[in-house]
Protein backbone atom coordinates (compact mmCIF):
# COMPACT_ATOMS: atom_id res chain seq x y z
CA UNK A 1 0.00 0.00 0.00
CA UNK A 2 1.45 3.28 -1.22
CA UNK A 3 2.05 5.64 2.37
CA UNK A 4 2.90 8.96 0.65
CA UNK A 5 1.50 11.97 2.82
CA UNK A 6 -2.33 13.07 1.68
CA UNK A 7 -3.47 16.40 1.54
CA UNK A 8 -5.09 17.60 4.47
CA UNK A 9 -9.59 16.89 4.14
CA UNK A 10 -10.99 20.27 6.06
CA UNK A 11 -11.38 19.87 9.52
CA UNK A 12 -15.04 19.47 10.80
CA UNK A 13 -16.41 23.05 11.57
CA UNK A 14 -19.72 24.63 11.82
CA UNK A 15 -19.91 28.17 9.37
CA UNK A 16 -21.12 31.52 10.76
CA UNK A 17 -24.20 31.34 8.34
CA UNK A 18 -24.86 27.02 10.50
CA UNK A 19 -23.54 24.94 7.64
CA UNK A 20 -21.70 22.31 8.73
CA UNK A 21 -18.16 20.49 7.63
CA UNK A 22 -18.89 17.02 8.85
CA UNK A 23 -16.33 13.75 8.36
CA UNK A 24 -17.44 10.35 7.87
CA UNK A 25 -15.77 7.20 8.00
CA UNK A 26 -17.63 4.02 6.80
CA UNK A 27 -15.47 0.96 7.74
CA UNK A 28 -16.11 -3.10 7.69
CA UNK A 29 -14.78 -4.31 11.16
CA UNK A 30 -15.19 -7.68 11.02
CA UNK A 31 -17.25 -7.89 14.05
CA UNK A 32 -13.89 -6.80 15.88
CA UNK A 33 -11.98 -10.26 15.21
CA UNK A 34 -8.75 -8.27 14.79
CA UNK A 35 -6.24 -6.31 16.57
CA UNK A 36 -8.97 -4.11 18.43
CA UNK A 37 -6.51 -1.45 19.50
CA UNK A 38 -4.89 -0.70 15.78
CA UNK A 39 -8.79 -0.40 15.03
CA UNK A 40 -9.11 2.63 17.46
CA UNK A 41 -6.33 4.29 16.18
CA UNK A 42 -7.07 3.92 13.01
CA UNK A 43 -10.55 5.59 14.02
CA UNK A 44 -8.74 8.30 15.83
CA UNK A 45 -6.64 9.13 13.72
CA UNK A 46 -9.56 9.97 10.82
CA UNK A 47 -11.03 12.51 13.41
CA UNK A 48 -14.54 11.59 12.04
CA UNK A 49 -18.07 12.91 13.59
CA UNK A 50 -19.46 10.31 12.04
CA UNK A 51 -18.64 6.08 11.72
CA UNK A 52 -20.76 4.10 9.63
CA UNK A 53 -19.68 0.47 10.89
CA UNK A 54 -20.30 -3.13 9.05
CA UNK A 55 -19.79 -6.57 10.60
CA UNK A 56 -20.35 -4.98 14.52
CA UNK A 57 -20.36 -7.35 16.83
CA UNK A 58 -23.69 -8.83 17.15
CA UNK A 59 -23.76 -11.39 19.69
CA UNK A 60 -22.79 -12.17 23.39
CA UNK A 61 -22.06 -8.76 24.94
CA UNK A 62 -21.69 -6.93 21.45
CA UNK A 63 -23.40 -3.68 23.24
CA UNK A 64 -20.07 -3.48 25.72
CA UNK A 65 -17.64 -4.46 22.67
CA UNK A 66 -19.27 -1.47 20.57
CA UNK A 67 -19.11 0.94 23.57
CA UNK A 68 -15.94 0.11 24.07
CA UNK A 69 -14.64 0.69 20.73
CA UNK A 70 -16.39 4.15 20.98
CA UNK A 71 -14.90 5.08 24.29
CA UNK A 72 -11.16 4.05 22.75
CA UNK A 73 -11.87 6.12 19.84
CA UNK A 74 -13.41 9.20 21.40
CA UNK A 75 -16.85 8.67 20.13
CA UNK A 76 -20.06 7.49 21.49
CA UNK A 77 -22.30 4.37 19.86
CA UNK A 78 -25.69 5.84 18.24
CA UNK A 79 -27.49 2.78 16.69
CA UNK A 80 -27.05 -0.55 15.36
CA UNK A 81 -25.17 -3.61 16.27
CA UNK A 82 -27.33 -6.39 17.32
CA UNK A 83 -30.75 -4.83 16.23
CA UNK A 84 -29.33 -4.33 12.94
CA UNK A 85 -27.97 -7.51 12.42
CA UNK A 86 -24.39 -6.04 11.81
CA UNK A 87 -24.63 -2.20 10.66
CA UNK A 88 -23.60 0.42 13.50
CA UNK A 89 -23.12 4.45 13.67
CA UNK A 90 -20.64 5.76 16.34
CA UNK A 91 -20.66 9.82 16.69
CA UNK A 92 -18.85 12.57 18.37
CA UNK A 93 -20.32 14.79 20.87
CA UNK A 94 -20.57 17.49 18.41
CA UNK A 95 -23.68 15.85 16.85
CA UNK A 96 -26.93 16.45 18.60
CA UNK A 97 -29.04 13.20 17.98
CA UNK A 98 -33.00 13.73 16.78
CA UNK A 99 -33.63 10.18 16.43
CA UNK A 100 -32.27 6.86 15.73
CA UNK A 101 -33.93 3.38 13.90
CA UNK A 102 -32.92 0.25 13.74
CA UNK A 103 -34.02 -1.64 10.78
CA UNK A 104 -34.20 -5.64 9.86
CA UNK A 105 -34.26 -6.32 5.68
CA UNK A 106 -36.22 -9.37 4.69
CA UNK A 107 -34.81 -12.80 5.12
CA UNK A 108 -34.11 -14.85 2.25
CA UNK A 109 -33.81 -18.27 3.75
CA UNK A 110 -30.49 -19.67 4.56
CA UNK A 111 -28.75 -16.79 3.88
CA UNK A 112 -27.59 -14.53 5.95
CA UNK A 113 -29.79 -11.62 8.09
CA UNK A 114 -29.29 -8.38 6.57
CA UNK A 115 -30.20 -4.65 8.55
CA UNK A 116 -29.45 -0.85 8.36
CA UNK A 117 -28.42 1.29 10.84
CA UNK A 118 -30.07 4.46 10.27
CA UNK A 119 -30.24 8.08 12.39
CA UNK A 120 -30.95 11.92 12.06
CA UNK A 121 -28.66 14.57 13.73
CA UNK A 122 -27.58 17.88 13.86
CA UNK A 123 -24.66 19.57 13.47
CA UNK A 124 -25.14 23.39 13.93
CA UNK A 125 -27.37 24.33 11.96
CA UNK A 126 -27.53 21.53 9.52
CA UNK A 127 -29.71 18.42 9.99
CA UNK A 128 -28.56 15.21 8.18
CA UNK A 129 -29.48 11.74 7.85
CA UNK A 130 -27.10 9.04 8.02
CA UNK A 131 -27.22 5.15 6.89
CA UNK A 132 -25.04 2.02 7.36
CA UNK A 133 -25.45 -0.98 5.30
CA UNK A 134 -24.12 -4.79 4.50
CA UNK A 135 -25.27 -5.87 1.39
CA UNK A 136 -26.32 -9.52 0.26
CA UNK A 137 -23.21 -11.97 -1.58
CA UNK A 138 -25.76 -12.50 -3.80
CA UNK A 139 -26.69 -10.41 -6.89
CA UNK A 140 -30.38 -10.26 -7.28
CA UNK A 141 -30.86 -10.10 -3.60
CA UNK A 142 -28.15 -7.10 -3.57
CA UNK A 143 -30.11 -5.19 -5.74
CA UNK A 144 -33.42 -5.56 -3.86
CA UNK A 145 -31.54 -4.19 -1.16
CA UNK A 146 -30.36 -1.27 -2.57
CA UNK A 147 -34.00 0.01 -3.31
CA UNK A 148 -34.78 -0.44 0.37
CA UNK A 149 -32.16 1.23 1.17
CA UNK A 150 -33.21 3.97 -1.04
CA UNK A 151 -36.72 4.17 0.07
CA UNK A 152 -35.59 4.32 3.67
CA UNK A 153 -32.95 7.19 3.09
CA UNK A 154 -36.18 8.82 1.61
CA UNK A 155 -38.13 7.79 4.54
CA UNK A 156 -35.94 9.74 6.97
CA UNK A 157 -37.81 12.95 5.33
CA UNK A 158 -34.30 15.19 5.91
CA UNK A 159 -33.03 17.55 2.82
CA UNK A 160 -29.77 15.77 3.04
CA UNK A 161 -28.57 12.50 3.81
CA UNK A 162 -25.34 10.55 3.86
CA UNK A 163 -25.39 6.40 3.28
CA UNK A 164 -21.62 4.08 3.09
CA UNK A 165 -21.25 0.77 3.76
CA UNK A 166 -20.14 -2.61 2.35
CA UNK A 167 -21.81 -2.80 -0.65
CA UNK A 168 -20.04 -6.18 -1.86
CA UNK A 169 -20.11 -5.17 -5.48
CA UNK A 170 -17.74 -3.06 -7.75
CA UNK A 171 -18.46 0.43 -9.22
CA UNK A 172 -20.39 -0.91 -12.92
CA UNK A 173 -22.45 -3.30 -11.30
CA UNK A 174 -26.40 -3.61 -10.78
CA UNK A 175 -26.35 -2.19 -7.43
CA UNK A 176 -23.57 -0.04 -7.49
CA UNK A 177 -25.02 1.52 -10.58
CA UNK A 178 -28.77 2.12 -8.72
CA UNK A 179 -27.52 3.78 -5.72
CA UNK A 180 -25.49 5.97 -8.00
CA UNK A 181 -28.28 6.61 -10.12
CA UNK A 182 -30.28 8.01 -7.09
CA UNK A 183 -27.38 9.46 -4.88
CA UNK A 184 -23.96 10.80 -5.53
CA UNK A 185 -20.72 8.33 -5.18
CA UNK A 186 -18.31 10.13 -3.03
CA UNK A 187 -15.38 9.02 -4.33
CA UNK A 188 -15.91 10.05 -7.71
CA UNK A 189 -17.43 13.37 -6.93
CA UNK A 190 -14.12 14.48 -4.84
CA UNK A 191 -11.18 11.71 -4.76
CA UNK A 192 -8.70 11.85 -2.32
CA UNK A 193 -6.01 9.07 -0.94
CA UNK A 194 -6.94 5.46 -2.21
CA UNK A 195 -9.40 4.42 -4.27
CA UNK A 196 -9.54 0.64 -3.55
CA UNK A 197 -10.74 -1.17 -0.01
CA UNK A 198 -10.68 -4.78 -0.35
CA UNK A 199 -7.79 -7.02 0.89
CA UNK A 200 -5.82 -4.96 3.18
CA UNK A 201 -2.82 -6.38 1.99
CA UNK A 202 -2.94 -6.51 -1.35
CA UNK A 203 -6.21 -4.00 -2.25
CA UNK A 204 -7.72 -4.35 -5.47
CA UNK A 205 -11.21 -3.89 -5.69
CA UNK A 206 -13.69 -0.61 -4.08
CA UNK A 207 -16.54 -2.40 -2.48
CA UNK A 208 -17.27 -0.10 0.13
CA UNK A 209 -18.31 3.70 -0.52
CA UNK A 210 -20.14 6.53 0.86
CA UNK A 211 -23.00 8.27 -1.32
CA UNK A 212 -24.64 11.75 -0.25
CA UNK A 213 -28.04 13.50 -1.74
CA UNK A 214 -28.09 16.46 -3.72
CA UNK A 215 -26.93 19.51 -1.98
CA UNK A 216 -24.39 17.89 -0.09
CA UNK A 217 -20.93 19.15 -0.99
CA UNK A 218 -17.83 16.51 -1.34
CA UNK A 219 -14.87 17.77 -0.62
CA UNK A 220 -13.09 14.78 -0.12
CA UNK A 221 -13.49 11.12 -0.22
CA UNK A 222 -10.78 7.89 -0.13
CA UNK A 223 -9.12 5.43 1.51
CA UNK A 224 -6.76 7.09 3.87
CA UNK A 225 -3.48 6.04 2.87
CA UNK A 226 -0.57 8.13 4.24
CA UNK A 227 -2.66 10.28 6.08
CA UNK A 228 -1.23 11.84 9.31
CA UNK A 229 -1.37 8.87 12.76
CA UNK A 230 -2.67 6.22 9.77
CA UNK A 231 -0.48 3.52 10.21
CA UNK A 232 -0.06 1.05 7.50
CA UNK A 233 0.46 -2.04 9.96
CA UNK A 234 -2.67 -0.33 11.74
CA UNK A 235 -5.22 -1.06 8.33
CA UNK A 236 -3.57 -4.76 7.50
CA UNK A 237 -4.24 -5.41 11.43
CA UNK A 238 -7.44 -3.71 12.31
CA UNK A 239 -9.45 -5.44 10.24
CA UNK A 240 -9.91 -7.25 6.14
CA UNK A 241 -11.22 -4.20 4.85
CA UNK A 242 -9.80 -0.60 4.36
CA UNK A 243 -12.17 2.32 6.12
CA UNK A 244 -13.27 5.29 3.73
CA UNK A 245 -13.10 8.52 5.05
CA UNK A 246 -14.93 11.33 3.64
CA UNK A 247 -14.93 15.12 4.04
CA UNK A 248 -18.75 17.00 3.51
CA UNK A 249 -20.24 20.48 3.76
CA UNK A 250 -24.22 20.24 4.23
CA UNK A 251 -25.82 23.13 4.50
CA UNK A 252 -27.75 24.61 6.96
CA UNK A 253 -31.15 23.13 7.27
CA UNK A 254 -33.74 26.04 6.11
Amino acid sequence: MATSSLPPLPNSLTEPDGSAVVRVLSYNIRSMRDDTDALARVITACAPDLVLLQEAPRFFRWRKKLTRLADASGLVLLSGGAPAAGPALLCSLRATVERTEDVLLPLTPGRHRRGLATAVVRFGGARLGVLSCHLSLEAEERHEQAGLLLDRLAALDVPHAVAGGDLNERPGGRTFRRLGDGLRDCWTAAPWGGEYTFTPTAPDRRIDAVFVTEGVEVLGCGVPLGLAGVAEADLRAATDHLPVLTALRVPATP
